[in-house]
């Protein structure tokens, strides 16, 4: 015979941000009349030790076999609850939480009453859910100790290292031929004025050495399956192309020319190629997108074209982070006369060129030295409806790219010191050097002399070709709010648009994923202060700038977060899940289907044939990794076969009866 349900009912002042609102003591009196109620008590702080104590202590001497608690958001403190409620000897599952705060004291925070007459429904509905609580065990999976990483750049790297150092094996996947990703493009980095590609190789060192990372480049991910713990991976790489033996010769015999993506497009490369010097992997690998078949006769031999032979590779992991990295920002051709006018570039172009240019007392551009030039600010960032065109999707990248301010005042700072007698214009919308050692870089700029122009987002600045015989060839038209919109002229010789990162075109494999993108059409988190870097997708974890604009050094940190998301879940080789899975009842379920056809998670759940007396029969069987909970099969079910695990159509029936009845009279508690 079951336990008589015994109740121990829990109100938080949560330091006052309830009880500012809500009379908790009133709604603790008023719980007391419940039935199956034990004990009633309010606490100034229920998370703090001594309120969990408190709790733990009722357990154990008055024989509570249901907790519920009102307090802040469950998102907080249900897991410091539920932690409590096991210390004491109870399934951790026979507690609910009530969300007094979000729900009722912070959006009735005008209004006393009504908040204390809302918190006496909310209790009650608890309570009646509470008295249907049924224990409930994690789901407990076996998790194969290998992660992969998706992406070769900076992020990823440091995810791959941070994992392996750990105990893990992992399988890092590159679709570019080479890994070293963004950074490898740049010269310095801010705000420390080391060489990027020094730091890189260190880093990337570390990595092609450690005995437990595999890393496989020119290839992609075509297929996942399974679940978190257990993912079965698809990957198909290319070939370079070329060996040991004959890389050099074919980089030589095949004259064939691409643009040089490295650089940005301002040079053309080999289609046999090694984007840089001291480069990983060293030997040079194929360009087989812009390869035009065109046979090439080695060392007097017959003319062959050259094959790309493709691999498939299966391997199991237990998680997946997604460290896919960004874009630059790539203007429309004619904005702000990019693409029409030579005099028109990106900062990252403007990278690339000096590097190319090192050693150059005089800065020049397409045949003419420079002597004024012109920078401006969120381009293809912070863009305005109706003002700014929209993407190809229809929106406008109205969010900041966050680290194009700073690199702009770096490399003014850099051009500075390399051409003293440069004048440089910086036409902003707002300066945000937001990090540690940033601001330094604006005051260096702004103490050596450039000059900054701050305009409106809905006034864009204006360029125009100067007339034949003028001293520059570029006209700048700006309206300047630092003089009172004053409209200036600037004569330059180059303009340098600073672009903004945007989402890498990664649409296949976040199908694959099933992970959602923000309205940034970046990769999304579940929570961007509690779950930083976690998806909604059990062990798929997010990495670097595929979750949004951010520097290095901020990439860096959040690798090194999912590293340790990864290891915490696969550390022991198991994993655990909550239990708030669909659950088929199989005396009710007829196979009808519907449930199969509402589920938007693959592999959740599926029809599967019993023999039962000599007949076969069909239900409806649920794979607990693969379910998410989210109830879509409860409701096309016309048999009620199937109900989610701790949230039951029965507790949610009885918690709208509770609501439905009579609020207790507040005087009379």
């Amino acid at each position: 015979m079951p336990d008589k349900v015994k109740i121990g009912v829990y109100t938080c002042y949560c330091g006052g941000n309830i009880s500012h609102t809500v009379q908790c003591e009133q709604v603790a009196k008023a719980m007391e009349s419940q039935p199956d109620v034990v004990v009633s008590r309010t606490d100034m702080s229920l998370c703090s030790d001594a309120g969990q104590s408190q709790i733990e202590q009722d357990i154990r001497e008055l024989g509570i076999n249901r907790v519920v608690i009102g307090a802040c958001a469950p998102s907080l403190h249900e897991a410091t609850f539920r932690n409590a409620v096991m210390r004491a000897g109870l399934n951790p599952y026979l507690y609910h939480h009530v969300g007094l705060r979000e729900q009722d004291s912070w959006v009735h925070s005008n209004d006393c009453n009504a908040a204390t007459c809302k918190a006496l429904l909310l209790m009650k509905a608890g309570i009646a859910k509470a008295r249907l609580l049924q224990p409930l065990e994690p789901i407990r999976l076996e998790a194969e100790k290998q992660a992969l990483v998706i992406g070769g750049g900076v992020a990823g790297l440091r995810a791959a290292l941070d994992i392996a150092r750990q105990g893990l094996r992992v399988v890092l996947v590159e679709k570019s031929p080479f890994i070293g990703g963004r950074m490898a493009q740049l010269e310095t980095v801010f705000p420390t004025d080391e060489t990027a590609r020094d730091l890189l190789r260190g880093l990337i060192k570390k990595v092609v050495t450690h005995p437990d990372i595999t890393i496989y480049t020119q290839a992609e991910v075509m297929g996942v399956t399974g679940y978190v713990g257990n993912y079965g991976i698809h990957v198909v790489q290319h070939s370079r192309g070329v060996t040991e033996e004959n890389a050099e010769a074919l980089m030589v015999t095949c004259t064939q020319e691409a643009p040089n993506e490295f650089n940005y497009g301002l040079s053309q490369r080999r289609i046999i190629y090694r984007p840089y010097p001291g480069c990983y992997p060293s030997l040079p690998a194929v360009d087989w997108e812009n390869y035009n078949g065109e046979p090439i006769s080695l060392n007097g031999g017959p003319p062959q074209a050259l094959r790309d032979a493709l691999t498939s590779i299966e391997v199991t992991v237990g998680a997946i982070v997604v460290a896919t990295g960004f874009d630059p920002y790539e203007p429309r051709q004619g904005e702000y006369r990019y693409g029409e006018s030579k005099e028109v570039i990106t900062l990252p172009q403007l990278i690339r060129h000096l590097a190319l240019s090192k050693g150059n007392n005089i800065l020049e551009w397409n045949g003419h030295s420079v002597r004024d030039v012109a920078f401006i600010h969120c381009v293809g960032s912070r863009e305005i409806e109706d003002v700014n065109e929209p993407q190809t999707d229809g929106q406008v990248n109205n969010y900041c790219s966050r680290v194009c301010c700073a690199a702009t005042l770096h490399m003014a700072e850099e051009l500075r010191q390399r051409f003293p007698a440069l004048n440089i214009y910086d036409l902003y919308q707002d300066i945000r050097t937001y990090g540690r050692g940033h601001e330094e870089h604006y005051r260096g700029a702004l103490e050596g002399g450039v000059r900054f122009v701050r305009y409106h987002g809905e006034e864009r600045p204006q360029i125009i070709s100067a007339s034949a015989g003028d001293t520059h060839p570029v006209l700048i038209h700006v309206k300047d709010s630092l003089t009172y919109n004053e409209e200036l002229e600037i004569p330059v010789d180059l303009v340098v648009l600073a672009v903004g990162m945007q989402p890498r075109q990664i649409d296949d494999l976040v199908n694959m994923l099933k992970v959602s993108r923000g309205s940034d059409r970046f990769l999304l988190e579940v929570h961007p202060k509690l779950r930083p870097v976690e998806t909604a997708v059990n062990g798929v974890i997010l990495a670097g700038t595929a979750q949004g604009p951010m520097n290095i050094q901020e990439s860096i940190s959040a690798a090194a977060a999912s590293a340790a998301k990864v290891v915490s879940l696969l550390g022991r080789g198991k994993v655990e899940l909550q239990p708030f899975v669909a659950a088929v009842d199989a005396q009710k379920c007829d196979g009808t289907g519907a449930c199969i056809a509402s589920c938007v998670y693959e592999g959740a759940i599926a029809l599967q044939t019993f023999h039962e007396n000599g007949r076969e029969v069909k239900r409806a069987v649920v794979t607990p990794a693969n379910c998410s909970g989210c109830g879509a099969c409860v409701s096309v079910c016309p048999n009620r076969a199937i109900d989610v695990q701790g949230w039951t159509l029965s507790q949610y029936e009885a918690m709208v009866d509770a609501i439905a009845t009579d609020i207790p009279n507040l005087t009379e508690a």
